[in-house]
């Protein structure tokens, strides 16, 4: 219980109050045995003195909004609780994924959330970066399943709204998971019509606007994850390159 405490600690952050506050506490009365009003208050003490609870911002984010996105389409799917336990394993090591997944269950159970007031209180405290990031990891995980079905798209793009991502964002993020011509465009934000140098151009503003180092105050973790992003760019604009013989 001890390194529960101290994990759910380093992931309150901004979440102690709030909607998210409440949704927490609802999740960990209800679907996590054992644990008490003494074990909360002990976990908000240790989170006033963790050194780096925008971390755990995210994470706590990033499970809120996976489990809006898993039950967009009325159904829970394997594949895709596997993509979200998968990745935080990787990002953060076998017990903080375990205690995250204790969490993560419970949100999935709760029908009691709000969506809006979660983005609500998620864009308050987080920057446009991270927030994108956030959206580049529910896409993925709506494509574990192998496909992303309309549901999943419009609960991503309902999120995106709440969250002040505009629709340039919304769509370059989106065209990464799908395979056709068109996405390369869409990637970079730009038509087809686009000249060489509106094309150099708007890749020099991806490649700023997609740069792991944005995200360097959550962590190596996540600077790792967005690192996918930027590739995505660099192979889109190359493509173009390719394709228009430059």
């Amino acid at each position: 219980m001890g390194n529960f405490i101290k994990w759910l600690g380093a992931g309150l952050g901004f979440a102690v109050g709030g909607p998210i506050g409440s949704v927490l506490g609802y999740v960990v009365g209800n679907f996590i045995e054992g644990f008490t009003a003494g074990d909360v208050e002990r976990a908000k003490a240790y989170s006033t003195s963790s050194r780096n609870s925008q971390s755990g911002d995210f994470e706590i984010s990033l499970l809120l909004l996976s489990a809006v996105v898993i039950k967009a389409d009325g159904k829970i799917d394997e594949r895709e609780l596997s993509y979200v336990r998968m990745h935080f394993r990787k990002m953060y090591g076998e017990e903080r994924a375990n205690n995250a997944f204790k969490l993560f269950k419970g949100f999935i159970k709760n029908n009691n959330v709000s969506t809006r007031q979660i983005c609500m209180q998620i864009r308050q405290h987080t920057t446009h970066a991270t927030r994108l990031q956030l959206l580049h990891f529910l896409f993925g995980l709506a494509k574990a399943d192998g496909a992303v079905i309309e549901e999943e798209v419009n609960a991503i793009k309902t999120i995106a709204s709440y969250l002040y991502i505009n629709q340039h964002d919304f769509e370059s993020i989106k065209a990464m998971f799908y395979d056709s011509s068109e996405s390369a465009y869409k990637i970079l934000e730009i038509e087809k019509s686009a000249s060489n140098d509106e094309l150099k151009k708007a890749y020099r503003k991806m490649v700023k606007k997609y740069h792991p180092d944005k995200l360097q105050h959550l962590g190596e973790e996540h600077v790792k994850g967005a690192e996918d992003k930027f590739k995505q760019v660099q192979k889109a604009y190359e493509q173009i390159q390719k394709e228009r013989g430059l």
